[in-house]
């Protein structure tokens, strides 16, 4: 069965084709500039070499024939025909509260999705032009949402309301819905796998550490609190987000600054994190270089982004009265050595004892890299979302 996994931005689409028996991926690239001059994709060859075709790309529609016509290409293709593709499998931000588990794509759910507009309103547009592409050039194709708050929906009502008027939460759907929730799935489930103990009756605690980081509790499978909230901006400082504030910092530098709901929503999002604090990059290796240089601000942002991960790891253990494995994925999680020392760093008491030179060893792989004594087990998972987005269309179109 060959599933092909779509993630549509608003100017973007990045795509992986899977065949399922061997859950090997078979073709992967991306569509940048969508609607842009100098619009281009980019994909890797059979002999893994990359190719970038400049041409128009006006619009979604447009871009998804792109990638079916490259998957089919004589010279560089995989597939003899579209028809060769059982099923494409979406990447779908925001399904709220009623969308908790992967669906197939029919008009009653994708009504749900569109009526989630509002609380992801930069992404589920986008989402749904991919999925409304696919339909236009093959209308038969079948369709399944994987959804990105999903994973969440676990969490009891005290973790996942917030201390506002009741009303609030009944008009607007105002809580915490959290994100990630494709990565935090996949790496729970993969590192019981990995060290062959079952999800129930185990405490886990999955740090998603990346330019945008998320950290959540999994109790038995289930997800009982994460970072993120009603929007990816709550929780852990990000590459360019502040994270967690205190709220009356916003009508403080509207009235201070003179600035409008949109141009602070602008500010916390795109100019705050690694970026509003060194005043340099969002990116750690960029940071990380400038710390090298002696930048004292590059030093402080550092500290301030390991600081917020190592406090929600004491958060959740407090929270699930212990905690049996702590693992670490993501771009940041898997490759930055210093950022898990840092985050394990007096977390002893706990029960973690880090292996440094085990830690100094992994980049990217799977790993143990706490000690033999160690009464937390720390690993290193890389994610794959795109894989859970297969294995989720699979088992949906297979029903």
């Amino acid at each position: 069965m060959n599933i092909l996994v779509l993630n549509c931005g608003s100017s973007s689409i990045k795509y992986k084709l899977f065949e399922m028996n061997a859950k090997k991926v078979l073709a992967q690239g991306g569509i940048e500039k969508i609607g842009m001059p100098n619009s281009f994709i980019k994909f890797s060859l059979p002999n893994g070499e990359k190719k970038i075709v400049e041409q128009s790309i006006p619009e979604h529609t447009k871009g998804v024939q792109l990638i079916f016509e490259v998957l089919t290409n004589v010279e560089y293709g995989v597939l003899k025909s579209i028809a060769d593709i059982d099923a494409v499998g979406h990447r779908m931000l925001h399904g709220g509260a009623k969308l908790t588990e992967s669906s197939l794509l029919t008009p009653e759910v994708l009504a749900i999705f569109e009526s989630c507009n509002d609380l992801g309103p930069l992404h589920n547009p986008a989402n749904l032009k991919g999925v409304n592409a696919v339909k236009a050039i093959k209308p038969d194709m079948p369709q399944v949402g994987v959804f990105d708050t999903a994973f969440h929906q676990t969490m009891p009502d005290y973790a996942y309301m917030y201390a506002l008027p009741y009303e609030y939460y009944e008009k607007y759907g105002i809580r915490r819905y959290g994100f990630h929730g494709t990565s935090h799935r996949y790496v729970s489930q993969r590192v019981c796998e990995y060290l062959g103990v079952n999800p129930v009756g185990t405490k886990i605690i999955t740090c998603h550490i990346g330019n945008g980081g998320s950290i959540s509790a999994v109790k038995d499978g289930k997800c009982m609190d994460t970072s993120m909230g009603l929007t990816p901006l709550e929780g852990l400082m990000m590459g360019t987000r502040c994270g967690d504030i205190d709220p009356a910092i916003i009508p403080f530098l509207m009235n201070h600054e003179g600035l409008t709901a949109n141009e602070v929503d602008v500010m916390m999002n795109k100019k705050s994190g690694l970026l509003g604090v060194s005043g340099l990059t969002s990116d750690m290796r960029e940071i990380q270089a400038a710390i090298d240089s002696g930048n004292k601000r590059a030093e402080l942002a550092q500290k301030m982004y390991y600081y917020r991960v190592r406090k929600y790891i004491g958060t959740y253990a407090a929270a699930m009265g212990g905690v049996d494995i702590l693992l670490f994925t993501g771009g940041v999680g898997e490759n930055k050595v210093n950022c898990r020392e840092a985050a394990c760093e007096g977390l002893e008491f706990m029960g973690i004892k880090l292996d440094k030179q085990k830690n100094n060893e992994i980049m990217g792989e799977e790993a143990i890299i706490s000690t033999p004594d160690s009464k937390v087990t720390v690993c290193v998972i890389p994610t794959d979302e795109e894989l859970m987005i297969a294995m989720d269309t699979q088992a949906v179109v297979g029903r």
